[in-house]
């Protein structure tokens, strides 16, 4: 009888629900997350750009007074070169109207000349110079062993010499390097008396002199000057602290010109830490109000990710349940039922509804398998059912039965703790059906190979057999006759019975081999002896190898431990493996035809070999040797070795090959000893 819904007053038991699931509160719309970081940004931004703007505005400023004081720098310096040249102008016609080179003629000459070769001027030395160009006069004196430059006593060869006397007004030379490093260049201003020509009067400036008085102390600490010749070589300098390259500017020197360019280069502002130290603070602001925001993003959406996480979790595990062919069931650790998916319902026919909360015995088990179910409940309920599952018979709501694999595992919640069984159920009925199908073919295979061996042994079995029956029949005329004539004795005619007795016991020994050998049965598993088997195997086979000159030696192990097999199937494959050690070796000369039988044990396995001496097995040929329906033979089937290597597999053994060294194969069947 099937245990009815069971129904009382009392109120029935819930499913026990591991993580409720809490409702899930509206998520906020994407853009709401990011008005925060936008603020923040927008923030970083403008500061940033304010202080670019700042950054900007200052060097501009900076470039627009390195402009300003570069200018009046240009114009001190053009501001001097114009004085000097007056005071020469002046000091001409006194200097070159006297009648001793080095005496001027009159007091305030002299006056005058210290006056223009005062340091701030620049001067360094002034020559005058007669009509013809040769040095009349030199403030310092000098020699021409102090000079590398142009000056020579004799200036007409003098390039400035000539163009100022011909343009009559002041020139300047090319600068040229003296000794100590210096670089010189100098001024010729041309002197005429009543429109005559009378001489010049020659300045010469030190342009590292001049860089050292005519650059104010204030200048010197904001800049650094430098004058760089036409290529770009710089031939003076002067500066304080260190420059800034990229804030510079350069513009010709002029007079005295000639390529001479003036490079002025601001150097390092002080106080530029200010602006950094408040990017910096900038920076570390932004960065506290950005994890500021996120830690508050955190703590705020931490319940909602956790609510969509288990939400998520949830809809795909139900989602992925509900998509599987196998059965789920939960239950307690009283056994009741909490949960059961779609397929368990559909699997025996009862709702969820109607399932969950139930306590054994339950709907779907079978009357008659109802001890065996609740054996297999207990022990689940116990902790002790196997790990590969345990088969079981129930039935569905219409009475149907079938055959189900139950799997069971502990259901642990999120404490670790066990709150009961979590199991899954598939019906195995088609798999079993499917499984009984293939050995009942395997069955009729097998048989029909042994019908098949028995067909191919069929002459030497009729020659075998047709030697008893022809003796029988001799024994029987030889007995009419002698009765016939009265000459036979009662002992004479004991012995001749006893022979005829013999040849059909032979005969009925013979028949009784073959009927065991091809009768279909179903598979029985009993102790046996493997060396007998062997021995009927071939005492079956002996026949055919006197037929074919085949010597069989035998070296049988004693007191092997018995087997758990079925000898039919035993003696199926010892036939198979000893008949194709035979044909093996049919192109062997026939005093070489022997095949050697042997049993061993070795680590728990008896191992039977049959060793041939034919042309062994080629490589092509052992890849595909136990694949069904592949023979070398002419007329075989192709399941002969596949058929015995199933065999071996049913019997939890192995069945091998090897090659034999000297030539021919080995192969080994081995089987497990029987535990005791």
């Amino acid at each position: 009888m099937v245990a009815p819904l069971q129904s009382s007053d009392k109120e029935v038991p819930q499913p026990v629900i591991l993580n409720p699931l809490p409702t899930p509160t509206a998520a906020p719309p994407r853009w709401y997350w990011s008005l925060p970081y936008a603020a923040v940004t927008l923030f970083i931004a403008t500061m940033a750009a304010l202080l670019w703007l700042t950054h900007r505005q200052d060097a501009e400023e900076q470039r627009a007074t390195l402009i300003n004081d570069v200018l009046w720098m240009e114009q001190n310096l053009s501001f001097q070169f114009e004085r000097n040249d007056a005071q020469l102008s002046q000091l001409g016609p006194n200097l070159l109207t006297g009648n001793d080179v080095h005496s001027p003629n009159e007091g305030t000459t002299q006056a005058r000349l210290k006056r223009a070769l005062d340091p701030e001027s620049g001067l360094i030395r002034i020559l005058w110079l007669d009509a013809g160009g040769k040095v009349k006069g030199a403030e310092p004196p000098y020699t021409e062993s102090h000079l590398v430059g142009e000056t020579t006593d004799v200036f007409p060869s003098s390039a400035a010499y000539r163009l100022s006397r011909t343009l009559g007004r002041p020139v300047y030379s090319d600068a040229y390097a003296v000794i100590d490093n210096q670089t010189h260049f100098e001024v010729h201003v041309p002197i005429f008396e009543g429109g005559r020509y009378v001489g010049s009067v020659v300045g010469v400036y030190s342009v590292n002199e001049m860089l050292a008085r005519q650059v104010p102390w204030w200048f010197s600490e904001r800049y650094r000057v430098s004058i760089t010749n036409n290529l770009g070589t710089e031939i003076a300098a002067r500066s304080k602290v260190s420059p800034v390259s990229t804030l510079a500017y350069e513009i010709p020197f002029e007079p005295p010109g000639h390529g001479l360019n003036l490079v002025i280069t601001a150097c390092k502002a002080k106080g530029g830490w200010i602006s950094l130290l408040l990017m910096s603070s900038l920076g570390v602001l932004a960065a506290a109000i950005v994890w500021s925001l996120w830690q508050l993003r955190r703590h705020m959406q931490r319940r909602q990710a956790a609510e969509q996480a288990l939400g998520s979790e949830h809809a795909f595990r139900k989602a992925m349940e509900d998509s599987l062919n196998t059965g789920m069931r939960a239950r307690d650790m009283q056994g009741r039922i909490t949960y059961v998916n779609p397929a368990f319902c559909r699997m025996v026919g009862w709702s969820a509804e109607e399932l969950v909360g139930l306590m054994p015995p339950m709907p779907y088990w079978a009357p008659e398998a109802l001890d065996r179910t609740y054996e297999v409940h207990s022990m689940i309920l116990g902790g002790n059912a196997p790990s590969q599952g345990v088969e079981i018979r129930l039935m569905r709501r219409d009475g149907e039965r079938f055959d189900a694999l139950l799997i069971e595992a502990p259901l642990i919640d999120a404490n670790s703790r066990q709150i009961g069984w979590m199991g899954s159920m598939v019906d195995v009925s088609d798999q079993k059906r499917t499984q009984e199908l293939a050995r009942q073919q395997q069955e009729r295979l097998q048989a029909t190979a042994r019908l098949v061996t028995m067909g191919e042994m069929a002459s030497t079995l009729a020659h075998e057999l047709n030697q008893p029956l022809a003796a029988i029949s001799s024994y029987n005329t030889g007995c009419l006759n002698m009765i016939e004539h009265g000459d036979l004795s009662q002992t004479e005619l004991t012995g001749v019975l006893h022979k005829i007795g013999k040849q059909a016991q032979r005969a009925g020994q013979i028949i009784r081999r073959v009927h065991a050998f091809v009768r279909r049965s179903e598979p029985k598993f009993e102790t046996v002896d493997l060396d007998a088997i062997i021995r009927e195997s071939v005492g079956l086979v002996e026949p055919d190898a006197e037929r074919r000159g085949v010597a069989i030696d035998l070296d049988l192990a004693e007191a092997l431990p018995p087997i758990l097999a079925d000898p039919v199937m035993i003696e199926q494959v010892a036939v198979n493996l000893i008949r194709n050690g035979m044909d093996a070796m049919s192109s062997t000369p026939r005093s070489e035809r022997r095949l050697q039988l042997t049993t061993r044990e070795h680590e728990g396995m008896l191992i039977f070999t049959v060793a041939d001496r034919g042309q062994g097995i080629p490589p092509e040929v052992a890849e595909k040797l136990f694949a069904p329906f592949f023979t070398t033979k002419e007329e075989g089937m192709g399941m002969g070795l596949n058929i015995c290597r199933s065999i071996a597999e049913l019997h939890r053994g192995r069945l091998a090959f090897e090659a034999r060294p000297g030539g021919g194969t080995i192969f080994n069947f081995s089987l497990p000893v029987t535990q005791s």
